[in-house]
């Protein structure tokens, strides 16, 4: 049986996996998505907390919501990936999990902080961002 991973249950990552498990034949590919979060942020929504439009109910999700049955979820942070070897060894309980094609969709994180001054007394004040949940609320 032939292996795909995706790491990372955001938008991209529940998109190929939602395609990928009409496409593949079921009794020949097993596929496995990893996240180390219990929620989907429907980040494109942010953009409308701000002005009243949305809610942080209307934008956040349990992720298994968006995952296709026989798509294996796991939940855990990924130590390290070993692509000379094709396996993914995941912090908890040291899981190591081989594959044969594997899709990075863990998506990005602001750093303010690397910004000089952005991060003073006017964050959340008077500056604000739309890039996380905490932000556009």
């Amino acid at each position: 049986m032939k292996s795909l991973l995706i790491l990372g249950a955001g938008t991209a990552g529940t998109m190929v996996a939602n395609r990928m498990r009409r496409l593949l034949d079921q009794d020949e590919w097993r596929i496995t998505i990893v996240d180390q979060h219990e929620s989907h942020y429907y980040q494109p929504g942010f953009l409308f907390i701000p002005f009243g439009i949305y809610s942080k109910n209307d934008v956040v999700k349990p992720m298994r919501d968006f995952i296709p049955s026989g798509v294996e979820l796991i939940m855990s942070p990924v130590e390290v990936i070993e692509p000379d070897h094709n396996r993914v060894k995941l912090v908890k309980d040291n899981r190591i999990l081989n594959y044969d094609f594997l899709v990075i969709a863990t998506g990005t994180q602001t750093h303010p902080e690397q910004t000089p001054g952005l991060m003073e007394h006017e964050w959340r004040n008077t500056i604000h961002d739309f890039y996380t949940i905490e932000g556009a609320v």
